[in-house]
């Protein structure tokens, strides 16, 4: 893929009249072995991010879902744009734009998850049909990244030396599950090699942390990103939908063949692990940074950090692509030796905050994990009537609060207008939490709110 400013004058006359965003694939191999520097990369997956596509690049899939599996629908006469079961956006951007590109969207920027597994859905807004879903924003996504495959690389460990004392002892073994001070329970393993999983804690039984999406049901942002092309854009990357998995060049039938290469998700992947992280923004006004900082220590006080944890230690920065856990049809490291690295924090030195041990800090103020967060009294938060990778209805991923003062509306679905609305329909896990803060005074609450609201996304 070639930027604008790559275009020499030579190739000028062949363009004259080329309506293309893609003008030719990145090599993830050439990548690799730094045939472009670090900010080149960012800036290519930056121009992915951004670009409005269209028909010539591949945009559009008349004879394809967007299920995650490659899934073929009739070919016929099928609408270039449907909003609710997609393709629905002609730029990443479209959505990911509050406080600039790869940021959160307002409510009329609203996904529909399921609907778009079938054929064209036209009625897929109904509930029993879809789940609707707010925008999410994107900073620090590379930090977050790191540190699931740092926990899953734990919890894994903790299993296998489980199943080995098993095997030696003859007897079950029962091991706690945690990394980083975060339990997910607990496993038990026979003698046999049998697992029971009955009590694992806000997690798959595969034992792998999952950063993204409001379900925690996504590994990475490489199979966020290809999976994203083609449901919103239908673009389709060739490490899902290439010949290796579908059998052809073509899968939706749009007339582009090969329509992004590993390159072209890598760039896209680089530019979104690159978002500098957000970070606590103090008020000038000394009355309002007062508020700020008590609200800070009655947020722990009433227990909102025992799901919110305001840091979690990671061990290294350097974020390689691709990842260790990606799935089949999305590019991982068991499918090529040529691996791109980029040290994150070398990008935005000014942003870290390292320990007394000295490790960096993510402040997301996450567990990484899922919770119950609704019930009968509270179910604002159990709204979908659909399930989404055998997660419970009532169970969502902790969201990261570190850019949560820049990212209204709230809550999975983009409904709820303030943070008062958003604690206040927190049940389940967290109903003696919420009890907590309702117990505070009116000014204690407001406080509260003020800390919430100084944890901003910049540019």
């Amino acid at each position: 893929m070639m930027l604008a400013s790559d275009v020499s004058v030579a190739d000028l006359p062949a363009r004259i009249g080329d309506e293309r965003v893609l003008t030719g694939p990145l090599d993830h191999d050439a990548l690799a072995t730094g045939t472009l520097s670090v900010a080149e990369m960012i800036a290519a997956g930056r121009h992915l991010f951004v670009a409005r596509f269209t028909k010539a690049d591949g945009a559009g899939r008349p004879a394809a879902t967007a299920a995650e599996v490659p899934t073929r629908r009739q070919l016929g006469d099928t609408p270039a744009f449907h909003r609710t079961s997609g393709p629905d956006a002609n730029a990443c951007a479209g959505c990911h734009i509050q406080q600039g590109p790869g940021g959160s969207g307002d409510f009329a920027m609203n996904v529909f998850v399921a609907p778009q597994d079938m054929e064209w859905a036209f009625d897929s807004v109904a509930p029993d049909l879809s789940m609707e879903r707010g925008t999410t924003a994107i900073h620090g996504a590379g930090l977050l990244e790191l540190l699931a495959r740092e926990m899953t690389r734990d919890l894994q460990a903790q299993r296998a030396s489980a199943v080995a004392e098993a095997r030696r002892t003859g007897d079950t073994v029962r091991v706690g599950l945690a990394s980083k001070g975060v339990s997910f329970g607990s496993l038990a393993v026979d003698p046999d090699g049998f697992l029971d999983v009955s009590d694992l804690a806000g997690i798959h039984p595969d034992l792998i942390v999952k950063p993204f999406s409001q379900k925690a049901v996504t590994r990475s942002l490489r199979q966020f990103t290809v999976t994203a092309f083609n449901t919103h854009h239908g673009l389709q990357a060739t490490e899902r939908f290439g010949t290796r998995w579908t059998g052809g060049a073509d899968f939706d039938k749009d007339g582009v063949a090969d329509e992004l290469g590993p390159g072209d998700v890598t760039a896209a992947v680089l530019f979104q692990a690159a978002l500098p992280p957000p970070r606590q923004r103090l008020p000038d006004h000394p009355v309002l940074r007062a508020a700020v900082e008590e609200g800070e220590r009655l947020f722990d006080l009433v227990g909102c950090t025992s799901c919110h944890v305001p840091a979690l230690e990671l061990e290294s920065a350097l974020f390689t692509e691709p990842g260790p856990y990606n799935p089949p049809g999305t590019l991982g490291t068991a499918d090529t030796d040529a691996v791109v690295a980029v040290d994150l924090v070398a990008l935005w030195p000014e942003r870290v905050t390292r320990s007394a041990n000295g490790k960096l800090l993510v402040q997301a103020y996450t567990d990484m994990k899922r919770h119950r967060i609704a019930d009968a009294d509270r179910p604002h938060f159990a709204n979908e009537l659909l399930t989404q990778n055998f997660v419970p209805r009532d169970q969502f991923r902790t969201a990261p609060l570190w850019g949560v003062g820049s990212t209204a509306p709230y809550g999975h679905r983009g409904d709820l207008t303030t943070l008062r609305e958003a604690i206040q329909h927190h049940g389940g896990d967290a109903t003696a939490v919420r009890q907590a803060y309702d117990a505070l005074s009116p000014d204690d609450r407001a406080k509260i709110i003020e800390f919430l609201k100084s944890l901003k996304i910049e540019g």
